[in-house]
């Protein structure tokens, strides 16, 4: 079991539910956009949000941020050291950095003594795109080994200064070589890992890219906190890190949907009938597995494992339980009937 770091008040490793992050795509200085976004993140089911902070208007914005913000903020630093500590003292709950690329060993020291003095980890991000020269040269390409041989060296830069409240990201574009670091991490130490594949593309590919990454990764045991990269709205990031949970049986929160894939049987619109319903599920909160299944012959017996679910016919359909048939609906009533019976539950 890995160790448990705390961020805000979320716990993160050591057997603490695995939990989703994002992060916003605003500008940070502009206090107002970047709220109202957390916040539909959060309505999402995003349990941790990093701001990235570029320059001292952001550092100076954190604060108000980390006030108003309803899940823990982390602060994302890059080569200027002194916008880590002004984030830090202005309150922020982690700090995201590459202790490799903010200068001198009396700067990582710098922002190691402030983390402790308030209590805040720091995630060490290894990117395979920025491995050091030097690692580069040694393996001669970007590889896991390579990759965790880098979180090692800033761990033992951190640890010089008595600093170990540290979580670990080992990203890559490539899904393999992501998997391959973050199960040769989780073998070689205990600290707690943040998992994603990085630039993993757009809303489709970023998501089949990260549900086999992450998805993987979670099915073996590996992962303590998730971020899902997509070009896209970040709430699209939580509601594939939400499925990809679901998918790999990690999580039961809200209401799962199974469908059949069609076939000459079919006599009703299956995939908008899914569709709908899938987008209504969104809102519900239960525990649930919910089918929509194309043909009444089959369906109703063929998702007999789930809780509640509907079968299409001619002009009609059935309503079932449980794998009992409760009972026909004309078509246009399907979603509503259905959606009835799941209130009930």
């Amino acid at each position: 079991m890995t160790k448990q770091i705390m961020v805000g008040g979320v716990p993160v490793g050591g057997g603490a539910p695995v939990t989703i992050q994002s992060m916003t795509n605003t500008r940070t200085d502009d206090v107002t956009a970047t709220l109202e976004q957390i916040r539909r993140l959060a309505a999402a089911g995003c349990e941790i949000i990093r701001v990235a902070v570029p320059d001292q208007a952001a550092a100076r914005a954190v604060g108000k941020i980390k006030e108003e913000s309803p899940i823990p903020v982390v602060v994302d630093i890059h080569f200027d050291y002194k916008l880590a500590l002004e984030a830090i003292a202005a309150g922020a709950d982690k700090v995201r950095i590459n202790p490799g690329n903010i200068g001198s060993e009396d700067r990582v020291k710098a922002v190691a003594d402030a983390c402790r003095q308030r209590n805040i980890p720091i995630r060490i991000g290894v990117n395979g795109g920025s491995l050091e020269k030097e690692i580069l040269a040694k393996y001669g390409r970007v590889c896991p080994e390579a990759m965790v041989e880098s979180a090692f060296g800033h761990i033992r830069l951190l640890n010089k200064f008595d600093f170990d409240d540290i979580c670990i990201s080992l990203k890559s574009s490539s899904v393999p070589i992501t998997m391959k670091a973050y199960q040769l991490m989780s073998q070689e130490s205990n600290y707690p890992l943040h998992i994603g594949v990085t630039e993993a593309g757009t809303v489709r590919m970023g998501t089949l890219k990260s549900a086999v990454g992450i998805g993987g990764l979670l099915a073996m045991g590996v992962g303590d906190t998730m971020r899902v990269s997509l070009s896209a709205d970040p709430v699209e990031e939580v509601y594939a890190a939400r499925d990809i949970l679901r998918a790999a049986g990690i999580r039961r929160e809200g209401a799962e949907l199974v469908s059949c894939p069609t076939c000459g049987r079919t006599r009703i619109d299956l995939i908008a009938l899914a569709g709908q319903v899938e987008e209504r599920l969104k809102t519900v909160d239960k525990p649930i597995t919910v089918a929509v299944m194309g043909c009444v012959v089959n369906g109703p017996g063929e998702a007999s494992a789930a809780d509640c679910g509907i079968a299409g016919g001619v002009g009609e359909g059935l309503l079932f339980k449980r794998g009992q048939i409760i009972k026909k609906v004309p078509q246009d009533q399907l979603v509503d009937e259905l959606f009835a019976l799941i209130e009930t539950l």
